[in-house]
């Protein structure tokens, strides 16, 4: 088969996407694997392996490697100990699909917070 009649992965995921069942997992692990390409992005960057970047996250080889996989959709402090681990600041926004955001970051900040694995956790709500 030539490289112009394969078929590109939108297409086949678009084709995926409108069975229900695929759909559900789908958005249900998206978190999981946008936390895989971070991981895997700061592995590559730093030229580190999963066992050096476990080390500096405080966890075992098998966990970067199950973070890394996209499969298994991470806990608040798995979030919080990657964001302190990477020395970066992470923002979930979450609210109703067609409601449009009424949070601006100043307000967010104004909101309660704690902290958590040496962290600053905002809570606000709208």
């Amino acid at each position: 088969m030539a490289i112009d009649q394969l078929i590109s992965h939108e297409e086949v995921l678009a084709k995926d996407l409108r069975d229900p069942e695929f759909r559900a997992e789908w958005e249900r692990t998206a978190l999981a694997r946008w936390l895989a390409v971070e991981v895997a992005h700061y592995r590559a960057e730093n030229e580190l392996s999963q066992r050096q970047l476990a080390e500096i996250l405080g966890v075992h080889q098998s966990d970067v490697a199950r973070m890394e996989s996209g499969e298994h959709v991470p806990s608040l402090e798995r979030l919080v100990r990657v964001a302190q681990g990477l020395d970066i600041e992470l923002m979930i926004d979450i609210r109703p699909q067609k409601r449009e955001a009424r949070l601006p970051k100043k307000r967010a900040l104004e909101g309660e917070s704690f902290t958590l694995g040496g962290c600053e956790v905002v809570l606000a709500t709208a």
